[in-house]
């Protein structure tokens, strides 16, 4: 092996070893299902949450749209990669993905930038495929899903998850100047987002609306669990395991009555093994996919409609 052969694949395990640490630091439920994966196939996931983490900081934490753009470029091929993008066209060439759904994460992440005001159910599930639809398509690759069939579930399952998300974090998103619960649905209760941004939104009516989106969730995550088949048996136990514990974080917050002002839930521990072991003796479903699922993402990679 040549001096720069070696320079070359010492980079390369380097940028995998800082993903692994970026994935288990700031990722607990997807580091913790990626364990099931082949040691190969989990280091390509770490180096995807890895670039899919830096696009959301950028967002997030200091709201940097040149920063954005200059990804985008590098992701298109227009500008040289930076090591960790140039890591995932790697992966990426190696798994036969297409990278453009990373482009849509962008603009989702984009879209971030300033105040949120999401209006209705059809702007949340197109803002939820982007930011995270979006990651289910990606990750097709590296699972070794072949059957074209299987994409849309993968798109549901990363809706059920991002829908989750947002039930979760009313209450920090709107410290952060942003409502994505739909205005409309708000309305229908009596609430609107100015209330929910100046703390004074009525829990009771809010609590509603969200358990209304965890059961818009759920049948997302239903049809998520129809494409698991797909995925070939040695890497789908770490999808089926995130996929469960995401969706125990709706039932935690079920619990609760749906009050997200009251702040974050999380899954426990000892509830996290018991998931793990109910996934094992679990049938897979069986289904097509129903279209009307997809009825706001129309012309989106990987949505049927």
């Amino acid at each position: 092996m040549s001096r720069s052969s070696r320079s070359s694949q010492s980079s390369q395990q380097a940028i995998v070893a800082t993903s692994r640490e970026v994935m288990a630091a700031h990722a607990r439920t997807f580091n913790g299902a990626a364990a099931f994966l082949p040691a190969d196939r989990r280091d390509e996931a770490a180096v995807l949450y890895a670039l899919c983490r830096e696009i959301d900081d950028l967002g997030d934490e200091t709201a940097d749209r040149d920063g954005l753009e200059a990804l985008r470029a590098q992701i298109e091929g227009t500008a040289e990669p930076s090591p960790l993008v140039g890591a995932w066209l790697e992966v990426a060439e190696r798994r036969h993905i297409d990278s453009e759904p990373l482009l849509h994460l962008i603009d989702g992440v984009l879209s971030d930038l300033g105040e949120v005001r999401v209006a209705s159910d059809a702007e949340l599930l197109r803002y939820c495929y982007r930011v995270a639809g979006t990651v289910g398509l990606l990750m097709c690759g590296i699972l070794g899903v072949e059957d074209d069939w299987a994409l849309p579930h993968a798109v549901d399952l990363g809706l059920g998850m991002q829908l989750t998300n947002i039930c979760r974090d009313v209450l920090e998103d709107a410290e952060r100047g942003r409502v994505y619960v739909p205005a409309d649905r708000l309305a229908a209760v009596g609430v609107t987002h100015d209330q929910i941004l100046a703390g004074t939104a009525d829990r009771e009516a809010v609590a509603e609306v969200v358990l209304e989106l965890l059961d818009l969730a759920d049948g997302y995550y239903a049809s998520g669990a129809c494409g698991m088949a797909a995925i070939p048996f040695r890497t789908r136990w770490a999808i089926r395991i995130a996929s469960r514990t995401y969706q125990e974080i709706g039932e935690v917050l079920r619990a609760r009555r749906g009050d997200a002002l009251a702040g974050r839930v999380w899954v426990g521990s000892l509830r996290k093994l018991w998931l793990v072991a109910t996934v094992v003796v679990q049938r897979l479903p069986r289904g097509a996919h129903d279209p009307q699922l997809h009825r706001a993402l129309v012309g989106l990679p990987g949505c049927v409609a």
